[in-house]
């Protein structure tokens, strides 16, 4: 008898507890800062920086995430020194892969053809006149991928659209070409 009054207790008590619960109403919320923190105005003036300004600088020497630092300039002189020194990382799988070919048929194609002789389509329509063939240029990996980067002439940077991954698959791609031409 003992047991069924404990149990009868026990069931009055829950019914007793849950039926006095609107679900309509959130639940009590400890440390509120943590799920809805406290915004602020991008110029706005704030103690939580040492310099009163609630936007702040990038910090000298950051760089982002995944960005691979590229170390030779944008001049004739950066040039010459990839042409001669600057080699692949990629190795000899990644560098025989199609995915070169394609890359080469989406962004350079268009301009350099197909083989790489310099007929491409805007040439041929005369778009861009002077586009050379790879036969007659004096390149290397690493020349072809700093053109890439920063572009050459009436040719502009691929470096927002190829990641430096793509770019030495490309000129990978560009040296089988000359070998064939």
């Amino acid at each position: 008898m003992k047991s069924l009054n404990k149990i009868v207790i026990l069931l009055g008590l829950s019914a007793l507890i849950t039926s006095c619960h609107d679900k309509n109403s959130p639940n009590y919320q400890y440390f509120p800062n943590m799920y809805e923190s406290v915004s602020y105005e991008t110029y706005s003036e704030s103690a939580a920086f040492g310099n009163g300004k609630e936007g702040q600088l990038v910090p000298e020497g950051a760089i982002k995430r995944g960005f691979v630092p590229y170390e030779y300039p944008n001049t004739t002189e950066g040039y010459e020194l990839a042409k001669a020194n600057l080699k692949s990382p990629l190795d000899s799988i990644a560098k025989g892969s199609d995915k070169g070919a394609q890359l080469y048929g989406v962004y350079c194609a268009i301009c350099h053809g197909e083989k790489g002789d310099g007929k491409g389509n805007l040439s041929k329509r005369e778009k861009f006149l002077g586009v050379p063939s790879y036969k007659d240029r004096v390149i290397t990996e690493g020349s072809v991928f700093h053109v890439e980067t920063y572009g050459l002439n009436a040719m502009g940077s691929h470096a927002n659209q190829l990641s430096p991954d793509e770019r030495w698959m490309v000129a990978s791609y560009v040296m089988k070409l000359k070998s064939e031409l």
